[in-house]
């Protein structure tokens, strides 16, 4: 189990660290405020996410694209 680069034994450190800290009455309501956090920022890199790709795919309907250049536009010419 790896979450943030972090392994098990780091994250129990971590909880251990935060329970002296806060004291069990806090952590909890602690928890639930970065648990939102979390959730907004996944649901706003979601939202651009989507976004994003609305408008690429409008831009892409929008655009002409070129044809392929042919390997006898890329020659040059050797007379000079």
């Amino acid at each position: 189990m790896n979450i943030f680069g972090l392994g098990l034994p780091e994250m129990m450190v971590i909880t251990v660290v935060a329970l002296l800290i806060f004291g069990p009455k806090k952590l909890p309501e602690i928890g639930r405020s970065v648990g939102k956090t979390i959730r907004g920022f996944q649901d706003a890199s979601r939202d651009f996410q989507s976004e994003f790709t609305k408008e690429v795919d409008q831009l892409e309907k929008v655009t002409p694209t070129k044809p392929e250049i042919s390997s006898d536009e890329l020659a040059v010419d050797d007379k000079s």
